[in-house]
Formats: structure tokens, C-alpha cells, sequence
């Protein structure tokens, strides 16, 4: 077969014009996985914000209210000038001392002559004039019991016995060795004048004669014990013992005191000690019927008490009425002597200081300090020994407000 002129189509070609690549967009910027959004962090702290500020204002509207209407109202008062506080304080401190200005008004004393009697208190206690404490100085058994409890006794009155068999036993048995001992010593001085013995065998039998009536002569003392007597007229206390009631040596029975009268035991300062006297009279108050009773020093003791400095003093009283107990606690009054022209002040007239006393005075509308020495003192008055004259007039009140040489008006 004839092979065909064939004409291949070459491929259709489209004609393009080239126009430049449009640049890719950059891709979105990806967040820091660490970092919050900024959007977000903004909008969280405008409502941290938020709510502080209505804490605040919460806070201030409910524990601190305003007082703006008060302090209006004032400011009103005080602008208009009807007496208000403001107006008040203004006006006093243009006119008063604080500030230069007016005498501050106080009260004086005027100081005088007066009675003073010196005398020192003391505390004591009251002691029966006798006391003591009955006791047994044998063992045995009671056998009679003449204890009547708070009864008068007189002395050598019978108070109460112990079963005393074996004390009176042996005194028999004693007694009849004594009558055979003198026997014996008789016929041996016979033999004596005789010259049939010698003096030595004489004198052996004579000294066993003596020796007996020495044991006799003690074991009646020792009888003599088993029955116990007063000692002194005084009152009987209180007792536990019974008839039958066994004793042991030093057991207490009783107690026998007298006191009619009292004694009253106190102690004065050491520096009064040369002004005490026996003979003095002392004024002795009762704290339990708050009655005053004088006894009389009737003993001094010589020597001050080294630990309280004082000098132990004693006193008596009559007590014939029973008005003072023993035991009792009462204050004591010593007087010591008495002056006619003493100068005293009120007590808080007087200012103590490192150095001494000192006291304000008023000359001539102003405040004057004076040094001063004081004597004897009590709750009202303190005696002026030196520093003050009859005429001075001592500060009273408003002894903290006022300086030396500050301006005072004396007042009623």
C-alpha cells in the first residue's frame, strides 16, 4: 500500500503573556505558647481593678461614714459666732495663763501657830500579868480532876491528883528501914563510948541512917508531884482531861492566868528611845470595842532590837473589869511632850523630792518655791521645822499647773 503523505498537525500552541507571581501572604504569627494573649491580660486586670475600688469604697461607706454634714454644721457655728466649741477654745486662749495671759485662780492656807502634841503610835499586844501551862510531871492516871473551865482559883488550890499507890508504898517501906538504921546506929554509939568498936564502923552505920531519910525526903517529893495545886490565884483555861485519864510527864492539863491587871509588850523607833520613861502614861485603843484605856511604863528594855531598830517597851493596866483580853491587839499611843507654837501645813501642801520637802508659797500674786524640813506627820497636817514663818501663805490646789514665778490669784 502507498504510503500516504500525511501531514502531522503539530499541537496548538495558546499564546500567553506573562505576568509576574502574586507573593504568597505570610503566614499568621503564631502566639507564645508562654506568653497569655495581650488581649486577654488587659480585660482580667481592668476587673481586678474594678473590684479593689469597690472594696475600698465599700469599706469607707460602711466603718468610716463621713462627717462632712458635722463638720459643716460646726464650721456654720463657728462662722457664725453663737459660741460655738471653736469660738470658745479661741477666745479662752487669748485670755488664759496657757498662753501669757490671765492668773490661774488657786487656794492658799495661811500658815499659824498651833498646839502640837509629839507623840508615836505604836501596834502591841496585851499578856496576862502570870501565865502558865499545868502539866503532869508524873505518869499515871488521873484520879481527881477540880478543873472547873474558865473559874477563879485561888493559890494552892488543889487541881488535880494522880493514882500515887506505889509512891506511898514506897515511902512506908522507907520509913520502917529508917526506924531499923536508927537502931542500929544507937547501939553502935554505945559501942563507940564503950571503945569496943572503932569510929569507922560507927560512922558506916550512921551514914546508912542518913542515906534513908534522904531517899524518904525524895520519895515524898516524888508524892508531893502526883497532886497539883495553883501555883497563883488566876482563871483557868479550858481542858481536855478526864477522871481516869492516862498521863505521860509534861502532858498539858490546863492553863492558869492572871489578868487582873494586863500587860501591854510594844516597841517604839530607836531614835525616841531617850524620851521613854518608866512612869509615862500611854493611851492604848482596843481594835475590838474601839475603846481607849491608859496604862502606865513600868519596864524598858536596855537594849534596842538590832534587827527592827526599835526599843521594846512595856506597860500596865489595871483591867479590873476584865476590859482587856490577853492576846488582844490594840494600838498604843505614847505622848512625848507638847508645844504650843508648832507650824503645820496641810499634807498636800508638802512635795517630796531627791533632795528634801519643798512647799509653794504665794508673794505678791506669784508662785514662790521654798525648801523645807518637816517634823511630825499625820493623814491631814505635817509639822514645818524649818523653811516657813507664821503669815506664809502655802499653795493648795493647783500645785501641778503652776511654774516658779507664774502668776496665781488666790481664791476662797
Amino acid at each position: 500500500m502507498p504510503l500516504e503523505n500525511t501531514t502531522v498537525a503539530s499541537p496548538k500552541t495558546w499564546e500567553t503573556t506573562s505576568t509576574p507571581a502574586l507573593s504568597a501572604a505570610p503566614p499568621p504569627a503564631q502566639p507564645d505558647p508562654e506568653t497569655p494573649p495581650s488581649k486577654g491580660r488587659g480585660w482580667l486586670g481592668w476587673l481586678i481593678a474594678a473590684l479593689l475600688i469597690g472594696a475600698l469604697v465599700f469599706v469607707k461607706m460602711k466603718y468610716f461614714p463621713s462627717n462632712a454634714a458635722g463638720e459643716k454644721k460646726g464650721g456654720d457655728k463657728g462662722a457664725a459666732g453663737k459660741g460655738g466649741p471653736g469660738a470658745d477654745g479661741a477666745s479662752k486662749g487669748g485670755k488664759g495663763g496657757g498662753g501669757g495671759g490671765g492668773p490661774l485662780p488657786v487656794q492658799v492656807y495661811v500658815v499659824k501657830a498651833t498646839n502640837l502634841t509629839d507623840e508615836v503610835a505604836a501596834t502591841g499586844s496585851v499578856l496576862p500579868e502570870e501565865s502558865v501551862v499545868i502539866k503532869s510531871e508524873l505518869s499515871g492516871k488521873i484520879t481527881s480532876l477540880n478543873i472547873k473551865e474558865g473559874q477563879t482559883v485561888g493559890q494552892g488550890q488543889l487541881l488535880f491528883s494522880i493514882n500515887a499507890d506505889e509512891a506511898q508504898a514506897a515511902i512506908r517501906k522507907q520509913e520502917y528501914n529508917i526506924k531499923l538504921f536508927q537502931d542500929q546506929e544507937r547501939r553502935q554509939r554505945i559501942l563507940l563510948d564503950k571503945e569496943y568498936i572503932s569510929a569507922q564502923e560507927y560512922e558506916q552505920s550512921n551514914n546508912q541512917l542518913l542515906t534513908a531519910r534522904a531517899d524518904l525526903q525524895a520519895l515524898r517529893a516524888t508524892l508531893s508531884k502526883a497532886y497539883v495545886r495553883a501555883p497563883f490565884a488566876g482563871v483557868l483555861g479550858l481542858t481536855t482531861a478526864t477522871v481516869g485519864t492516862y498521863v505521860s510527864p509534861g502532858a498539858e492539863i490546863t492553863t492558869l492566868s492572871r489578868v487582873k491587871p494586863v500587860k501591854i509588850d510594844f516597841a517604839v523607833p530607836g531614835r525616841f528611845a531617850t524620851n521613854v520613861k518608866v512612869g509615862d502614861v500611854v493611851s492604848v485603843l482596843d481594835e475590838a470595842t474601839n475603846k481607849k484605856y491608859d496604862a502606865k511604863v513600868y519596864a524598858i528594855d536596855p537594849q534596842i532590837d538590832p534587827v527592827s531598830r526599835t526599843l521594846p517597851v512595856r506597860a500596865r493596866y489595871a483591867n479590873t473589869s476584865n476590859e482587856l483580853r490577853p492576846g488582844a491587839f490594840v494600838r498604843v499611843n505614847l505622848q512625848l511632850g507638847e508645844t504650843t507654837s508648832a507650824l503645820q501645813v496641810p499634807t498636800e501642801s508638802v512635795i517630796p523630792e531627791a533632795s528634801g520637802y519643798s512647799v509653794y508659797t504665794v508673794k505678791r500674786n506669784k508662785m514662790v518655791p521654798k525648801k523645807v524640813k518637816i517634823g511630825i506627820r499625820s493623814d491631814k497636817v505635817i509639822q514645818i521645822t524649818d523653811g516657813l514663818a507664821v503669815g506664809d501663805s502655802v499653795l493648795r490646789t493647783g500645785i501641778l499647773q503652776v511654774k516658779p514665778g507664774d502668776r496665781v490669784k488666790v481664791t476662797k
